[in-house]
């Protein structure tokens, strides 16, 4: 197929674009050209927000629009396309209100949620605007994506806590539950998508069992090859000061996405996985100044 893939440089949308010209496909990434692209792709360098005619004249297979935000990067990219036939648009589990029900269905009523603010009503936006144009479309919605190529400094963290046999500082008592999902798996949900054709075109994404932190960095350690030693913070100190994540769980639900794929990639592999692609790309994360606030505000034996 001939599949355009906006982004292509960074963590998810470069994943799948290499995802899908390693399987055969004729990939095309949309971008501005500021950072290096993906050998095996056709770049084409313009900005979502000034198309002009750059997509005039060609026809794609499937759009994979990994990095729309809010409703003006869907309707800008959708003003400059000519034709198409599937659209997938890689949307957000910030677009459920914290105050629902949990797991959050794909059924359930989006609105503001507190925790993620603005990036979650413009997900909502984007979406409103992608289906109002072209029905037929897919969004999928996934939680924290996790694997190679992923830059933020979240399990790369970790892994450099790791690395220099650091003292893991946890929120609370470590039992906060997260849910993940391997970015190769949304590649795989998107590749079924588009052979299949499911009549749900809202899909909740991710493993279908959270992990604890305290579990999430016990195997981000293992993977390293080291046994971690924990300290909690039970003071009332802004978590994301120490910790790559919110005060906030969730859990999505998944059924519709299991009955497209199986035999998802384990946690741990993934894991795996991201830390080879890290110890090759250190230079790549998106470092916060975790580590420098643990050591100035928490750590009993200062450095």
């Amino acid at each position: 197929m001939d599949i355009l893939v906006t982004g292509g440089t960074v963590f998810a949308s470069r994943y799948t674009a290499e995802y899908f010209a390693e399987n055969g496909h004729n990939v095309f990434v949309l971008n501005r050209g500021s950072r290096p692209n993906p050998t095996g792709v056709t770049p084409i360098i313009a900005d979502r927000h000034d198309l002009g005619d750059k997509l005039r004249g060609r026809h794609f297979d499937a759009v994979i629009d990994v990095t729309s935000y809010n409703a003006d990067d869907v309707n800008d990219l959708l003003d400059g396309l000519d034709s198409f036939d599937s659209y997938i648009f890689i949307s957000s589990s910030a677009v459920y209100p914290e105050t629902l029900p949990q797991p959050f269905k794909e059924t359930d009523k989006c609105g503001e949620n507190s925790i993620w603010g603005k990036y979650g009503t413009d997900k909502i936006s984007a979406e409103t605007a992608l289906f109002s144009r072209v029905p037929e479309a897919y969004a999928l919605r996934p939680p924290y994506l996790c694997g190679p190529m992923n830059n933020l400094h979240r399990e790369a963290f970790v892994f450099e806590c790791a690395e220099q046999d650091r003292v893991f500082y946890l929120p609370k008592h470590g039992e906060m539950k997260l849910q993940f999902f391997h970015i190769g798996d949304l590649c795989r949900v998107i590749e079924a998508i588009l052979q299949k054709k499911p009549e749900q075109h809202i899909l909740n994404v991710g493993y279908e069992t959270p992990v604890t932190v305290k579990e999430w960095a016990e195997l981000c350690y293992r993977v390293v090859g080291r046994t971690p030693r924990f300290e909690y913070v039970t003071e009332d100190i802004p978590q994301r000061s120490y910790f790559p994540f919110y005060d906030y769980e969730y859990i999505l639900d998944v059924k519709a996405m299991n009955a497209l794929i199986d035999k998802l990639t384990p946690l741990e592999e993934s894991l795996r996985q991201s830390y080879e692609w890290f110890r090759n790309n250190r230079n790549a994360i998106i470092r916060k100044p975790l580590k420098e606030f643990i050591d100035r505000e928490l750590r009993k034996e200062k450095p």
